[in-house]
């Protein structure tokens, strides 16, 4: 028997170590804007409820306290528009990588079923049907896809690496699609409160969904909007139909999201004054590095939303990281998110402000 790690493609954040070394000889040290993790500080009233929490000496339930179920549908009625959301509607995760990773496998996908997500897609996404031994196709519009044999439709808006974001009319149109060949629609929108240009919105809404959850579901993240990276905490809404059976299989597994971890994400839930103060850090950052690429030789694609800017000079992407490299900045390469990124890369705009300044000084002194 062949182990796991042998269906799994090579890590490829390893590809880029070589790049690090040489950015991170500047001067100056490296600017690291390869990976989107936040770097500004957890919101103090998350942290009073962490550590309020802290005295929690027993075992977490998997579907969490009734408060922070309570929280859950509360945001995702007050915020993402839907309505009628009950806890059967909502269940908590262990960060959402965990679970576009496992999610085929705990759906009892195998050999024979279909796994399909976007051309220019977030990697896990290709990894979970790997685990799961199943076949995995890439799209532009998921319409156009064959829908024998397809069992689970990811979507990704706003875009990760692109920053593109699907209209209200176009996740309408994919989901009638997707319901009228009974094909499960799981909706990655953890970027959906980082729109610059766009205004995402959620399957969850109405307008959208025609009211009803059948068959869909939404999966939102703390780690962008409240710097809760470090927290692992994320959750899924949508049809009680799905998430039942999900739960159950997740209590015999043990994926519980810790106590202390809970309280925090009630607390970050019921306050949007702290993802205001974190969006205007931002989108000041986004704006000094945009007009910074740009007057350097990039053009800059999609981008309307999300935390990357999706550039190009219109060469190979390790052309571009090399160059970038050489000036201290440390970028991702196109292609770890599909052959069709082969010419752009993702620049986050993660980084502190004194770095994205560095940066900008770098990118402004030579072409």
């Amino acid at each position: 028997m062949s182990a796991v790690s042998d269906r799994l493609p090579t890590f490829p954040w390893d590809k880029l170590e070589p790049y690090k070394k040489t950015a991170a000889a500047h001067p100056d040290g490296i600017v690291d804007l390869s990976v989107g993790t936040p770097v500004d500080p957890v919101p103090e009233l998350i942290q009073k409820a962490l550590i309020d929490a802290a005295d929690s000496p027993g075992y977490p339930t998997v579907w969490g306290t009734p408060a922070l179920r309570d929280a859950i549908t509360g945001w995702v009625e007050r915020r993402l528009g839907a309505r009628e959301v009950t806890h059967r509607h909502v269940l908590p995760i262990v960060g959402s990588k965990e679970l576009v990773a496992w999610l085929p496998t705990q759906l009892g996908l195998g050999p024979g079923d279909k796994v399909a997500y976007p051309r220019l897609a977030y990697p896990t996404y290709e990894v979970g049907a790997r685990l799961a031994r199943a076949e995995y196709e890439v799209y532009d519009d998921p319409t156009q896809l064959d829908p024998r044999g397809l069992k689970l439709l990811w979507l990704n808006s706003p875009s990760n690496p692109t920053g593109k974001v699907l209209s209200k009319q176009e996740l309408t149109r994919i989901v009638a699609w997707a319901r009228e060949h009974g094909i499960l629609l799981f909706s990655d929108e953890c970027y959906l409160e980082l729109g610059w240009e766009a205004d995402p919105v959620s399957v969850l809404h109405p307008d959208v969904n025609g009211g009803s959850y059948e068959g869909i579901v939404a999966v939102h993240s703390l780690s962008k909007r409240s710097n809760l990276a470090g927290y692992r905490a994320a959750f899924l809404a949508g049809d009680p139909a799905v998430l039942g059976p999900l739960l159950e299989i997740r209590k015999h597994g043990g994926m519980m999201t810790s106590a202390p971890t809970q309280a925090a994400v009630v607390a970050a839930l019921g306050d949007d004054e702290h993802v205001r103060v974190q969006r205007d850090r931002y989108a000041a950052r986004r704006t000094a590095l945009r007009e910074a690429l740009e007057s350097h030789g990039f053009r800059i694609e999609h981008s309307e939303a999300s935390l990357y800017l999706w550039a190009t000079r219109d060469e190979s992407c390790w052309t571009t990281v090399a160059h970038l490299a050489d000036l201290g900045i440390l970028v991702a390469p196109g292609d770890f998110y599909g052959e069709a990124g082969a010419r752009h890369v993702r620049v986050a705009f993660t980084a502190t402000d004194e770095r994205v300044r560095a940066a900008v000084r770098r990118l402004s002194s030579r072409p």
